[in-house]
């Protein structure tokens, strides 16, 4: 087992494949092994490395609060002890959210970034998730211990009696209002945004994502001369959803593809 002491938390992460380094960022509730289904397709052209976020995975939790900018705090720190230079970053989900904080805080530290099922405002999910996620407590787990999560958990944290400390943190987080509008309109990092036709938020918030990094809003021309300046770009990936995305081969295919342009 790989551990750096970074940032004051001890983050565990793995290393798959060859090629140009990878930064792959798992969402909520899991670890690194959540790539499992996509690992070998972007393993055969990346070296990749698969952090356990804060309080996840193998990652012990620590006293503070999850926030995704400490957490994309937590990755910029991995990147220098790795001695990286401008590694591809991808995330999905909570995982896409720290991807995205960790081109805005860190942009020297990123070369190119994925960001999957990622909202930008907490008011653009879905009102109904919204509710469910106000209900996520450590009281909870009696609920969840059927779970693909739960028995995650339980198998390689290593504080396993930690999870409904997770659940408690977790659903903290999301009762934090958040709109990081102006903060996605400066990126400086080529961006691929991605989504699920059927995802927490709408397919028109992530439209409105593309648009503020110049995309979608004219003609993109013969010779591509209109696309977005900054090398950006949007994916909506059809018959899909937030929970089944991150295993499919579309989003593989469609980050690989991003990652290949210079």
């Amino acid at each position: 087992m790989t551990y750096a002491e970074v940032n004051g938390i001890n983050l565990y992460f793995e290393e798959v494949g060859e090629g140009s380094p990878l930064v792959l960022l798992h969402g909520g509730l899991g670890s690194g092994e959540m790539f499992g289904a996509i690992l070998p397709a972007l393993s055969a052209r990346h070296r990749v490395i698969l952090p356990d976020l804060q309080g996840h995975g193998r990652t012990a939790d620590i006293d503070r609060p999850i926030d995704i900018r400490t957490m994309a705090d937590d990755i910029a720190a991995l990147i220098a002890h790795l001695g990286l230079d401008r590694p591809d970053v991808a995330g999905y989900s909570l995982g896409g959210g720290v991807a995205l904080q960790l081109a805005i805080r860190h942009p020297g530290a990123v070369g190119r970034l994925v960001a999957a099922s990622a909202g930008i405002r907490r008011d653009a999910t879905d009102p109904e998730i919204l509710a469910q996620q106000g209900q996520l407590t450590g009281a909870a787990v009696e609920f969840m211990k059927d779970t693909p999560m739960y028995e995650l958990y339980q198998r390689v944290a290593p504080r396993p009696e930690d999870f409904p400390r997770l659940l408690d943190k977790i659903g903290e987080s999301m009762a934090v209002d958040y709109d990081f509008t102006e903060e996605v309109r400066g990126l400086q990092v080529p961006t691929l945004i991605v989504a699920a036709d059927a995802d927490m938020c709408p397919v028109s918030h992530f439209a409105e994502v593309f648009a503020l990094l110049d995309g979608g809003v004219r003609d993109g021309g013969w010779d591509g001369s209109g696309r977005p300046k900054g090398g950006h770009a949007l994916a909506i990936l059809p018959g899909l959803t937030h929970y089944n995305l991150v295993d499919s081969p579309l989003f593989a295919q469609v980050t690989l593809d991003f990652l290949a342009r210079s």
